[in-house]
């Protein structure tokens, strides 16, 4: 399942999938509040925490579906994938070739630091 995370910076998309999660998380969930992040602030900054394996992602053509709707969003600016997962890391690597703007994957215990990217492209000075 995939829910909002409501204490995000405000022109931030955060997500937190958990469990299974499904198209209509998606359909009913994802796309809408990326849609009405992008009509307000003209840009998207997306986060999406990864509290489940990529297995629990209900695969199959759905998925590639969401990424291609999502895609044809043209206002991409940053995107954080906050995973402790390597392959995960490797696919947004690979994701961020193929899309607009700029993808970085952090690691779990940095998901501060991934939210401060998102709102403001760059890092918390260490």
């Amino acid at each position: 399942m995939i829910t909002i995370i409501n204490d995000a910076p405000e022109n931030v998309a955060a997500f937190n999938a958990t469990g299974e999660v499904t198209k209509e998380d998606f359909e009913n969930l994802v796309i809408p509040h990326v849609k009405s992040k992008v009509e307000k602030f003209e840009e998207l900054n997306y986060l999406l925490y990864l509290d489940t394996d990529l297995s629990n992602f209900t695969m199959g053509a759905w998925l590639q579906d969401a990424f291609l709707g999502i895609k044809n969003i043209t206002k991409w600016n940053r995107a954080a994938i906050v995973t402790d997962k390597e392959g995960v890391q490797n696919f947004t690597d690979i994701f961020s070739v193929v899309m607009p703007g700029e993808f970085k994957s952090f690691p779990k215990e940095n998901l501060y630091n991934a939210l401060y990217w998102c709102q403001n492209g760059n890092e918390v000075e260490e």
